[in-house]
């Protein structure tokens, strides 16, 4: 099938060549409502990018800078993919966009890659549009060796995603929801309570919303188990150039953008991590009401 791309004066996407393919949207997926997967053609970066890697992504001249972590790529067709929840006013407007459409700059691979190893038994944790971080580096883990235990949480079922692509190369997969329209009911630190209390469990990595991977971190500290999160607060540049990614780790001022976005959950400060993510609050709040009147 042959897309129709209205900045290029009616060309078909299969007439045009790799160079004029850039950044280009080849694939648009509405997961739910409000979670969007783009798969874009992107040769350079996909040949380059690991597991825990983000891009930046800008749709236009009036639009904001975007991070988002590459949860796939596929060298070979030169393509990488994103997925996102429309939920502020960026997020919402990059949701406008459709297949054939150019998003006008997409630069990575950013930021420190996952550190893959062989742990032992691993726990992997998605928490929302978390999971589609966790793919790649849950891929990445059980190809190391590891016995690998991943946890999949949600609001509700709608928001479920990837549950067939983690269960793929998982050992076990474990659903939860708050409100238990799907798999268990409850949060992701039930099971992993009790995964610590009846077996060995050498690394958890967790990615999703902040109070999520702060009480992960919380859950696993008694047991000393190495416990790793992906943070995200306000970035602007991701080149570690504005600072405004800046978190405290371990009592030292660490940049999300160079230095992460992985850090040790069990040194993170959380509570002016969670300050500054929500200094802007009511700002993304009236931003967000006029990208959904748009």
């Amino acid at each position: 099938m042959t897309i129709d791309h209205p900045s290029r004066d009616g060309c078909k996407l299969a007439d045009l060549t790799p160079d004029d393919l850039r950044n280009t949207i080849v694939r648009k997926e509405k997961l739910s409502p409000v979670l969007t997967l783009f798969e874009i053609n992107a040769p350079l970066i996909s040949r380059a990018v690991k597991p825990g890697q983000f891009v930046m992504v800008w749709t236009g001249e009036h639009g904001e800078r975007i991070p988002l972590t590459v949860s796939d790529w596929n060298s070979e067709k030169g393509t990488v993919t994103l997925i996102f929840q429309e939920v502020g006013r960026g997020t919402i407007e990059l949701g406008k966009l459709n297949e054939g459409d150019v998003i006008p700059s997409l630069s990575g691979p950013l930021g420190k890659p996952t550190e893959i190893d062989n742990y032992g038994n691993a726990v992997v944790i998605g928490g929302g549009v978390g999971t589609a971080i966790a793919r790649p580096v849950a891929a990445a883990l059980k190809k190391a060796g590891n016995y690998l235990i991943t946890i999949i949480g949600a609001r509700e079922k709608s928001l479920v995603i990837l549950e067939n692509e983690m269960r793929a190369f998982s050992d076990e997969l474990i659903v939860t929801t708050d409100d238990g329209s799907y798999g268990r009911k409850g949060v992701v630190t039930d099971p992993l309570k009790e995964l610590l209390s009846e077996r060995k469990i050498d690394f958890v990595f967790a990615v999703g919303p902040m109070i999520m991977m702060k009480f992960v971190a919380d859950t696993t500290k008694p047991y000393g188990v190495k416990t790793i999160v992906s943070l995200d607060p306000i970035m602007i540049d991701g080149t570690g150039m504005c600072g405004g990614c800046r978190v405290t780790v371990g009592g030292k001022t660490m940049f999300t953008c160079v230095d992460g976005p992985d850090f040790d959950g069990h040194q993170v400060d959380w509570e002016e991590l969670g300050a500054r993510k929500s200094f802007y609050f009511d700002q993304e709040q009236a931003q967000r009401k006029i990208a959904l009147k748009g």
